[in-house]
């Protein structure tokens, strides 16, 4: 079986290759994709973009990336959609249009229901199989759309939960992000809060940089230990300092304490403070507040990341109170979602 697939994030991609394991061995990947999984068109690093107005700059690029991808659609048995909204919501239109009989399988669901709800209608038209990692997503679709909840990708890879929080903050990791815009942005603070605080930080770092990538991103970093292993590390760690994005659930479902910082380009907060009709930032904020109604973790963004703030509240957490919230975050999302989405695309 041939499938066609387009995963432009490097967090898709981790996901992918959870997925990958759960197929039979005669299901072949082309598209977009990390190299580790097949022949991908296209070098993943060329397409990381951060924000609204690095998206605009490579309109062109993407536009012919799109075109590319149509016509490889021609030849395979399915199309696997996952994340990118931007990117794979008109590649899907586009697909259904030309070849109205391939079946399209959307995994990890556009945030319509967050901003854009218009591409609901547009999503249940278009795509024959809506796999959803959200359990409150469905309620914002008709009751004849092709979805269903299938567990959260995250569950596939994270296996252990901390088995206790310890008295004292020790180790701390910092994570200021996947792209290079955001990790420019934190470093600075990051690397003040780690000269003012009495610990022993760890900062973890992607692992396709370059030795050159690190030394201009991350700035004076001699004597402060690296990880490129995220998830070896939280758990490990007593505290954490992280950028929005999956980040920020990872911890929360190993059970790591967390600060949420992010700095976005101004206009890019300008444009999505707008568009945008959610109250929090934070993927374990916006599903807490949807089951529980309250949040998990302090967010600050923009002008607020400061180090005086992050100081103040990382004195002042609640660490065994996220602790047991953690814990009933984890059971709301069940199970992994990779096991069905396998399902879905071999049946």
């Amino acid at each position: 079986m041939k499938i066609l697939v387009s995963a432009l994030e490097h967090s898709a991609n981790v996901h992918l290759k959870s997925l990958k394991q759960e197929l039979s061995s005669d299901v072949e990947f082309i598209g977009i994709f990390d190299s580790e999984l097949g022949d991908s068109i296209i070098d993943l690093r060329a397409l990381a973009i951060m924000g609204f107005v690095d998206a605009m700059k490579k309109l062109r690029f993407f536009f012919k990336l799109n075109t590319q991808m149509l016509e490889l659609a021609k030849d395979v048995d399915k199309i696997l959609l996952i994340d990118s909204s931007g990117f794979n919501l008109p590649l899907a239109k586009k697909i259904k249009k030309k070849y109205p009989h391939k079946e399209i399988i959307y995994y990890i669901l556009p945030q319509a229901w967050a901003w854009k709800k218009k591409r609901i209608p547009i999503l249940e038209r278009t795509i024959d199989h809506l796999a959803s990692i959200l359990p409150f997503e469905s309620d914002y679709y008709s009751k004849d759309a092709h979805i269903e909840y299938v567990g959260h990708p995250l569950l596939d890879q994270i296996k252990e939960f901390k088995q206790s929080i310890n008295k004292d903050v020790k180790e701390v990791a910092f994570m200021p992000g996947s792209r290079k815009g955001e990790i420019k942005k934190l470093m600075p603070i990051f690397l003040e809060l780690i000269d003012i605080l009495d610990i022993n930080a760890t900062i973890i770092i992607p692992k396709h940089f370059s030795s050159q990538d690190i030394k201009e991103l991350y700035g004076d970093i001699d004597g402060i230990k690296i990880s490129n292993e995220p998830h070896k590390t939280l758990l490990e760690s007593d505290f954490a300092f992280i950028c929005s994005g999956t980040a920020t659930l990872e911890a929360a479902l190993i059970g790591v304490p967390f600060i949420l910082s992010y700095v976005a380009k101004p206009l890019d907060y300008f444009i999505a403070s707008r568009l945008v009709k959610i109250e929090y930032i934070g993927l374990s904020n916006i599903m807490f507040n949807q089951f529980k109604n309250s949040t998990l973790h302090p967010e600050f963004i923009q002008e607020d990341v400061t180090v005086n703030n992050l100081i103040q509240s990382f004195n002042e957490y609640d660490r065994e109170e996220f602790f047991e919230k953690s814990k009933e975050l984890r059971a709301y999302l069940k199970h992994g979602s990779s096991k069905r989405v396998a399902q879905i695309i071999e049946d």
